[in-house]
């Protein structure tokens, strides 16, 4: 009860705002941020002290019901009065006595409250400089950062067009070394298919006059063939044909003319055959 006393005597009178937590475990008035801001003056100057005067204070306990408990008990008005107002005297002078300490523990508390007050501003000013001092640097090194970046960018970037370039210069070089080697396979292709064509053709004349002189020889050999048949079959027709005329005429002259004599056949031979090459 105290406690919650102590803390509605300390809260100001009208204000509905929800206390925030500040440094040090105590509560202030200021919104949270992501930074320490200083609070007003009204959250601490302002602790309306109420104590309501000894004579318009009301009583902690019913005295009719107290009247009527001792009166139940046995005691007579007098004596009851007497108790009653002895104990209404003894509350004032013990709640008089606990309303002037709570007044010296609420200016002890109001005295600390600016002690603190003045810690928080110096130690929020200390600690923005040092927050602002830390945000420079921060700002600083963020700037060194991003031209470290910026300068390893480019360095990266003038290696990779570099190596392109040469990647396309090797690429250029390979790509002539094959057209170049294309152009002498097809140049030697041609001279062999060219010397495969003379020689071919050259096989191919020589057939050409072997079956040709072959030609001529078997016409040759032909010709002298029928030559020789005809030297050998003339004479041997013009031989039969001399003894079948011989035949014939000895079988229609003989009983004529006398008989031939055997140098006048082989005269007559001969001549049958020089006719007959001729």
């Amino acid at each position: 009860m105290r406690g919650r006393w102590l803390w509605r005597l300390l809260r100001p009178s009208g204000s509905r705002d929800s206390w925030t937590s500040a440094p040090r475990g105590r509560f202030s008035k200021a919104p949270r941020r992501d930074f320490l801001t200083t609070t007003t003056k009204e959250g601490y100057d302002r602790r309306p002290v109420d104590i309501t005067p000894l004579e318009q204070r009301k009583l902690t306990f019913d005295t009719h019901a107290l009247v009527q408990d001792l009166e139940t008990h046995g005691c007579d008005k007098v004596q009851t009065k007497t108790i009653v107002s002895a104990l209404t005297t003894l509350s004032d002078a013990s709640l008089d006595t606990f309303y002037k300490e709570m007044k010296i523990t609420v200016q002890q508390l109001m005295a600390h409250l600016d002690s603190i007050r003045k810690d928080m501003v110096i130690l929020e000013k200390s600690e923005f400089a040092n927050l602002r001092a830390e945000n420079e640097k921060m700002k600083i090194e963020l700037v060194q950062v991003k031209q470290q970046l910026v300068h390893e960018t480019s360095q990266i970037r003038a290696d990779n067009k570099l190596d392109i370039n040469l990647e396309r210069s090797r690429v250029t070089d390979m790509f002539t070394d094959q057209e170049k080697q294309l152009m002498e396979a097809n140049t030697e292709f041609t001279r062999k298919d060219t010397q495969t064509k003379s020689v071919t053709s050259e096989t191919s004349n020589k057939i050409d006059t072997k079956i040709a002189s072959l030609k001529t020889l078997m016409e040759s050999n032909k010709l002298e063939t029928v030559q020789y048949l005809a030297a050998s079959v003339f004479p041997c027709v013009a031989i039969a044909l001399g003894f079948y005329r011989f035949w014939k005429y000895n079988e229609h002259a003989l009983p004529l003319l006398p008989r031939l004599t055997s140098e006048d056949l082989s005269v007559s031979s001969a001549k049958a055959d020089s006719k007959v090459t001729h």
